[in-house]
């Protein structure tokens, strides 16, 4: 029995919650319980890795032989795959539940191919959004009827591929930026979906996704301007859809704290303002390194370890692209690689010295 159990039960006892024979007895019916067995990293790295290769290797293996299939075996092929995981799946949910995650989870993955393979077979429209929304759609689906992260988390990016896709498709490259801007809120949201150590699964992988797809969403949006060539409407609603539908969003899984989440559309709509106003980047490059900063300070007010990594990497990318774009050009080629040097080796120190000072004022909540 843990320690922490056995310190409980004494308070219960000294609140008179308990008798000390019915504590003796909550005693022996834990030592003599069996320990739980767990599934440890390698099992869950194996399954991961097993659900990556076997996909591949379906969707490598109709491809090499598509051409040789006629259409009526092509459409077989297809449903047998999509059939075939989901229902391996079903047979092995009682006896090893893990592995009927990652089989239905197979089985999802190839509702992808399934939907693209079909619209080419049968010549269908060509409007590629649409079939990543039948895709998001089954996710979804898949998501409520068996309660697996995983394919709540295949609907988390596909949903939002969906609108990116429908924007991009309407608008090509001429109006980008609320596609950038809604990227960029949207991974501040599932980065901020986890808010202590006893987080489902759901919100874990919501975090990591946001975490992977926040710096490169902000580098991104920070480095483009708009074109104003396109419909007024068309903007406002864009624009709309971006800042707001993440927001929505922030409120659903935090409730009164997504206040947080607010101030960092308004930072998102700013940074898009600005990188729009004129030539000059200095007040880019500096609001890039104040939203860094007050992500490490919402990171340690919420005590979360990750935000502040990501506050103090933002920052650090932030320096190093203004020392390339407005600093290095203007000196000469040997004080350039110096002042590069030193500014990786001082700042470097300077910033690792600064994310661990800030870590150790962390207080995790459970």
């Amino acid at each position: 029995m843990s320690a922490d159990w056995n310190a409980a039960l004494r308070r219960w006892i000294e609140a008179g919650l308990l008798d000390a024979p019915a504590a003796e007895r909550i005693r022996a019916w834990e030592r003599g319980r069996a320990p739980s067995q767990g599934l440890r990293w390698p099992v869950w790295l194996a399954l991961a890795f097993g659900v990556i290769l076997v996909g591949a290797g379906v969707l490598l293996f109709v491809s090499a032989h598509w051409d040789e299939l006629s259409p009526a075996q092509r459409l077989t092929l297809v449903l047998l795959m999509l059939a075939l995981f989901h229902a391996g799946g079903a047979a092995v949910a009682e006896r090893f539940p893990a592995l009927s995650m990652a089989l239905h989870t197979l089985g999802t993955l190839v509702l992808g191919a399934a939907i693209a393979l079909t619209g080419q077979m049968f010549q269908l429209e060509e409007h590629w959004p649409l079939a990543v929304l039948m895709w998001a759609v089954g996710a979804a689906l898949a998501w409520c009827i068996l309660r697996h992260w995983t394919q709540a988390a295949f609907a988390a990016l596909l949903f939002p591929y969906w609108l990116a896709g429908e924007w991009a498709v309407r608008y090509h490259d001429d109006y980008l930026t609320p596609v950038s801007a809604g990227i960029c809120a949207l991974s501040i949201t599932y980065l901020t979906a986890r808010r202590t150590a006893r987080d489902a699964p759901l919100r874990k992988a919501l975090a990591w996704l946001g975490g992977l797809a926040l710096i490169p969403a902000a580098a991104l949006l920070a480095g483009e301007r708009f074109d104003r060539s396109v419909p007024l409407a068309a903007a406002i609603i864009g624009w709309t859809i971006a800042l707001l539908a993440p927001l929505a969003l922030a409120v659903w899984l935090r409730g009164r704290s997504a206040v947080g989440n607010l101030c960092a559309v308004v930072w998102i709509a700013a940074l898009a303002v600005l990188r729009n106003a004129g030539a000059d980047t200095l007040p880019v490059y500096l609001w890039c390194a104040l939203g860094a900063a007050a992500l490490a300070a919402w990171g340690i007010r919420e005590g979360r370890s990750e935000r502040v990594n990501l506050g103090i990497a933002g920052f650090a990318i932030t320096v190093i692209a203004f020392y390339f774009s407005s600093v290095m050009d203007k000196l000469g080629r040997s004080v350039s690689l110096m002042g590069l040097g030193l500014l990786f080796l001082g700042g470097g120190w300077l910033l690792e010295k600064t994310r661990r000072r800030l870590l150790a004022q962390l207080r995790p909540r459970t």
